[in-house]
């Protein structure tokens, strides 16, 4: 056995999957257990790179809907029994080009069952994000918006969607009015973090299914120089948003300079118009470096009602090597208080740890994370995770995780 974040937890099973980031939803499993299935290739048929693949499932039919970035732009897929077979992939209308010009997928399904397919684009100087719907269950999507900022060179960056209870589409993506603030860090072995720039959480809305959006609400004080990005959110059935973000402080407002980033936690009960005061969620266990190059942070809420939000930070051991470790926090009280940060990976090292969450039956959480700390290469983990009689504890006392299954491709 190893030791990991205060419980003691099993070695890593190794299994074969697909490739991407996986996402479960209540629907799926009403307690801490799971099946790892068999791979399903879904963009062997598409040319060139595929990656950043996003998943969401329609909690009325069971389908399971894939968005990545592929097929020459942003590809889709379907599955009508339950994930076992998949449609040939589709490009999404308005990204067929490049990946260079189209990235960031992001899905979403609505109460009556219409598909929600975003991703950001790069088009005439500008970037932003694009909505595209379905109206038969992920068929054709017959329906393309663009959500163009007012600015000639902005800045825009990662894109999320939330449909409320009542049909309200909620699209969050990073925006700067100047696209000449941002300067990035590159790594050799993965993407790029931000330097500089004048990052800001921002928020748009649909009130009639997509077909258009309102004007920009700003998520994280401080426009233009908030320092924020990177904003997961999901819809409570009362109507209440909620939303995690990653916060970096700008430490001065004309070089748009950063300090390392905290996760932070801000709600709206008037539909998106306003936001309660950020508040930082889990700083107890450290900051976001600003080489950080991979989308941190993550938020889901299982079926009480209890909010999970999930982010990894880059520190230093006591024996002064460099680590990074995964976490896990949890409220019941709609994001007021939120727990001492639990270590969710078993390992610390310097290594990515791409978190997700996604919520199941009563106090059960899944807890993913994708990550190259094993010497075979990137592989997706998973646990399952409660806040209730069916937590694991340590001799302590403390809340845990079961122990993970690794999955390689």
């Amino acid at each position: 056995m190893v030791r990991g974040g205060g419980c003691w937890v099993a070695p890593a099973a190794r299994l074969s999957a697909a490739a991407g980031l996986l996402t479960m939803t209540a629907v799926l499993a009403a307690g801490p257990t799971y099946i790892i299935g068999p791979i399903s290739d879904l963009s062997g048929s598409c040319s060139g790179q595929n990656a950043e693949v996003e998943q969401t499932v329609d909690p009325m039919l069971g389908y399971v809907y894939e968005e990545w970035m592929g097929c020459q732009g942003i590809a889709f897929a379907r599955s009508i029994d339950g994930g076992i077979t998949f449609s040939d992939p589709i490009s999404l209308p308005g990204s067929v080009g490049s990946n260079v010009n189209s990235w960031d997928p992001a899905l979403a399904v609505a109460p009556d069952g219409t598909v929600y397919a975003a991703f950001m684009l790069a088009k005439g100087g500008q970037w932003y994000p694009v909505v595209a719907a379905s109206f038969d269950h992920g068929v054709t999507f017959s329906q393309v918006t663009s959500l163009v900022p007012p600015d000639a060179k902005n800045w825009g960056d990662r894109d999320f969607i939330a449909v409320g209870p009542d049909g309200v589409v909620y699209v969050t993506w990073d925006y700067g009015p100047n696209r000449t603030s941002i300067t990035f860090i590159c790594s050799s072995s993965g993407s790029c973090a931000f330097g500089t720039g004048d990052l800001n959480v921002v928020m748009q809305k649909s009130n009639d299914g997509g077909r258009t959006f309102g004007a920009m609400v700003h998520v994280s004080p401080g426009f233009p120089a908030s320092g924020g990005d990177s904003a997961p959110l999901v819809v409570e059935p009362s109507g209440r948003v909620d939303l995690l973000y990653q916060g970096y402080q700008v430490t001065n407002p004309t070089t748009y300079t950063l300090n390392p980033a905290y996760s932070y936690f801000t709600s709206s009960i008037d539909g998106g118009n306003t936001w309660s005061t950020p508040l930082k969620v889990g700083p107890e266990a450290g900051t976001m470096s600003l080489a950080e190059w991979w989308i941190d942070g993550d938020i889901a809420m299982d079926a009480a009602g209890t909010l999970y939000a999930t982010w990894d930070t880059q520190g230093t051991n006591s024996d002064g090597t460099a680590n990074d470790i995964g976490w896990l926090s949890w409220s019941t009280d709609h994001g007021q208080h939120w727990s001492s940060p639990v270590q969710a990976t078993p390992d610390t090292l310097d290594f990515p740890h791409i978190m997700e969450v996604t919520g199941a039956g009563s106090g059960v959480a899944y807890v993913a994370w994708l990550s190259d700390s094993n010497p075979q290469g990137y592989a997706l983990y998973l646990r399952a995770f409660s806040v209730t009689r069916l937590a694991l504890r340590s001799h302590t006392g403390r809340k845990c995780l079961r122990g993970p299954v690794g999955v390689a491709w």
